[in-house]
This record gives structure tokens, C-alpha cells and sequence, in this order.
């Protein structure tokens, strides 16, 4: 994919373009989720936030799993460990309980530096296991990003 460029036009969803929605859908046929997780049609967990892509026009798609028996930290830390397809983590370390419990994560990877599109993992506790949502979003060739104001620059997917 080419490198965002900059545009006072508001980044949108892209509505059915072939070359995203094909590499949006490469990258959720892709996924790879731990050892024992459940592919699901719908969202078993609570999701209370969504990753904001701000370049587009994207295409963008959501796959759900459960894994059994774990906790979001392993479940994290073993996406961390395991990329999807050819794409690199946006994580900077592992995650930890180190200040309690953690109920939810993000986990998300992009196919190159300063990308703004890929995949981005949310984990929710439910019960002993842990629900997975994957929002996968694919970038058009005329995607643009909006310029931000003093020079600042976008976060990486999947960082908040």
C-alpha cells in the first residue's frame, strides 16, 4: 500500500473497493489466534471501545473468537509472541498484571512502519475465558490522512 498522504477531506470507510476489501479479508483469513480458540459469527464479549482509523477511505472487516480457559495476559501476550501473516506488532512490551488484574487488552499489528491500517486485537475477560474481536482495516490507494495540528503524528493502531 502507498504511504498516507495529507488532505483536508474527512477519511471514510470505502464502499467496495476490490484491491481493500481483498487485502482486509487476506489479513482476517490470517489471524492467528491461540491454540483452542473459538471462531464465532458474533461478538461474545462486552467491547466498550473501537479502533479509530484515520486515514481512508478503508474497508474494514471484524472476525470473533473465544479462548477457553485463559486470561486476557496470556491471551495478549501469546499475539504478541505470534504475529498475523507478514505484519509487525505495535505492542511495545508484554502485558503484565504486575498492578492487578487485567480485565481487557489491544494487540495490534501493521504491515509497515507508521501504517494506519491492519489488524487490531481487543481481548475482554468473560468468565475463564477471553473473548477476541479482530477489526481489520485495508487502506484504498487514494487513501489520505488528515493533517494533525502542531505537527503531531498518529498513534499506532491498536496503542489508543
Amino acid at each position: 500500500m502507498p504511504a498516507p498522504v495529507q488532505s483536508s477531506e474527512s477519511p471514510a470507510p470505502a464502499t467496495g473497493d476490490v484491491a481493500a476489501l481483498s487485502q482486509a479479508q487476506a489479513w482476517l483469513d490470517a489471524a492467528n489466534l491461540p491454540p483452542g480458540a473459538v471462531r464465532t459469527d458474533t461478538s461474545s464479549g462486552s467491547f466498550t471501545s473501537y479502533t479509530g482509523w484515520p486515514c481512508g477511505p478503508y474497508e474494514e472487516l471484524e472476525g470473533y473468537w473465544v479462548i477457553p480457559d485463559t486470561t486476557v495476559v496470556d491471551a495478549a501476550n501469546w499475539l504478541i509472541e505470534n504475529p498475523t501473516a507478514d505484519l509487525v506488532t505495535t505492542n511495545y512490551g508484554p502485558a503484565s498484571e504486575e498492578w492487578g488484574p487485567v480485565d481487557s487488552a489491544t494487540v495490534g499489528y501493521i504491515p509497515a512502519p507508521d501504517a494506519q491500517e491492519g489488524i487490531v486485537y481487543t481481548l475482554a475477560k468473560k468468565h475463564g475465558d477471553v473473548a477476541v474481536r479482530a477489526e481489520v482495516a485495508a487502506q484504498t490507494d487514494t487513501a489520505t490522512c488528515l493533517p494533525l495540528p502542531d505537527g503531531g503524528m498518529y498513534g499506532a493502531p491498536g496503542q489508543g
